[in-house]
């Protein structure tokens, strides 16, 4: 039943059908070969559910409104420039500041897709200008845009925790180190490449002590929006949902003191939230009906016996978990892949005796390898597309490849150190 489920799923997704109505199709092709019950019927039943029924799934929307309104104000470019002023000395230069934005616009948007397309918007154009290695250069961007899921807020953190019933704030306080620990190893892995092969780090851009204080300014607007989403969360003054609404308020209040509140950046910044909210939504739609399938047919609990009964210890199963994973996003949506596959796969993990918490930490870190290993790492087709098909996407393949090691590194680390992830949000809620 498993293999008939992937192999029918790899096959619609193969004909380039959108990823919502493979879901969907799959749901109702799975509902008539197993089930004696016609389970199509309830599908109204769990749109409504699965969307109106979750009031933290309001933070969606809020989070991509907040990503938008930062792109279009400008506030993306001034981070950048203040960025390279401040670490681009390192071998590697500019390549240290697409990972160190990436990181601070991470802390603001919760999406992969905006912080790969938003920087890359900025930073391509130097990359000529400066004499850099194309491959690796356009590699950092789509390696940096990947930290978006994992530095809160993050889109992807509130639906594992919807799909898995797990604290929101405790993922969030999980994500932190390891999101900050995983982009000084990209710059690290910069470091490493510029010193074996000094051409490619291209020519330094200059700037003085001066310059550097006197654009500190212009890294205050993504501590303002980190401070006002997770302070007011963790203070106790909002609810994770609320944290939003008030993140794209002090965005808002932000473009206006930059002179960017316009009518013309408001209907950019709604026009892009309804796009990507409506794809997520339909997404969400889709798979939590082919998972109410595949429930109804028995096969997660089929699933979970199997490996309850084939003994494999907490380590063996969950090496199995990331070789899955990891084999899956080479030919799967990022979203989809998550949201179809945690609501079965979590259960076996805990029930395995992992933390959930660390779990979700993890699913980020698999989630954002898939979006840079071809032939579907949405992060490499977005660089592309920002350069404007300029060039070959093997180039971005090939850049993004030693970023991927330094993933898999990481992956192996986190789960030889549970605590990396677990420590700070058993010191936060130590007393709870």
């Amino acid at each position: 039943m498993l293999g008939t489920t992937l192999l029918i799923l790899l096959a619609l997704l193969g004909l380039g059908i959108p990823v919502a109505a493979a879901l969907g199709l799959l749901g109702m092709i799975l509902s008539h070969m197993y089930s004696f019950m016609p389970l199509n019927l309830a599908m109204g039943q769990i749109a409504w559910t699965s969307t109106g029924g979750s009031f933290l799934l309001l933070t969606v929307p809020l989070f991509v409104l907040l990503g938008e309104i930062l792109l279009h104000a400008g506030i993306a470019n001034r981070m950048y420039s203040a960025v390279t002023k401040w670490v681009s000395w390192l071998p590697g230069g500019l390549m240290h500041s697409n990972i160190a934005a990436c990181a601070l616009f991470a802390s603001t948007s919760g999406s992969s897709a905006a912080t790969a397309a938003t920087i890359g918007t900025v930073a391509i154009p130097q990359m000529e200008k400066h004499g850099y290695d194309k491959r690796l250069f356009l590699g950092t961007i789509a390696a940096g845009g990947t930290l978006g899921i994992l530095i809160p807020p993050s889109v992807n953190m509130i639906i594992y925790g919807v799909l898995t019933d797990t604290s929101i704030p405790r993922l969030y306080l999980a994500g932190i180190i390891p999101g900050f620990i995983l982009a000084t190893m990209f710059m690290l892995t910069i470091l490493i490449a510029c010193i074996l092969v000094p051409r490619w780090g291209g020519e330094k851009v200059p700037a003085n002590w001066r310059d550097r204080f006197t654009c500190l300014g212009d890294l205050l607007p993504p501590v303002v929006i980190f401070s006002v989403v997770i302070g007011s969360i963790y203070s106790g003054l909002a609810t994770p949902t609320e944290s939003a609404a008030l993140g794209v308020i002090a965005a808002l209040i932000l473009a206006a003191f930059h002179r960017r509140l316009t009518i013309s950046m408001l209907k950019a910044s709604f026009e892009g939230t309804a796009r990507t909210t409506g794809m997520i939504v339909l997404i969400i739609v889709a798979a939590f009906f082919l998972n109410w399938v595949l429930a109804s047919i028995g096969l997660t609990a089929v699933l979970l016996e199997f490996v309850q009964a084939s003994g494999l210890s907490p380590m063996e199963t969950i090496v199995l978990v990331i070789v899955f994973y990891l084999i899956l996003g080479c030919f799967m949506d990022t979203l989809a892949m998550t949201i179809t596959t945690v609501p079965v796969v979590a259960e076996v993990v805990v029930a395995s005796g992992w933390n959930p918490v660390w779990f979700g930490v993890l699913v980020m870190l698999l989630t954002e390898a898939a979006l840079i290993t071809p032939p579907v790492g949405v992060n490499l087709f977005i660089v592309q597309g920002v350069r404007r098909g300029r060039g070959s996407l093997n180039e971005i393949m090939i850049g993004a490849s030693p970023f991927v090691l330094t993933m898999f590194a990481f992956i192996a680390i986190m789960v030889a150190f549970p605590q990396v992830a677990l420590w700070l949000p058993e010191l936060a809620f130590a007393d709870k």
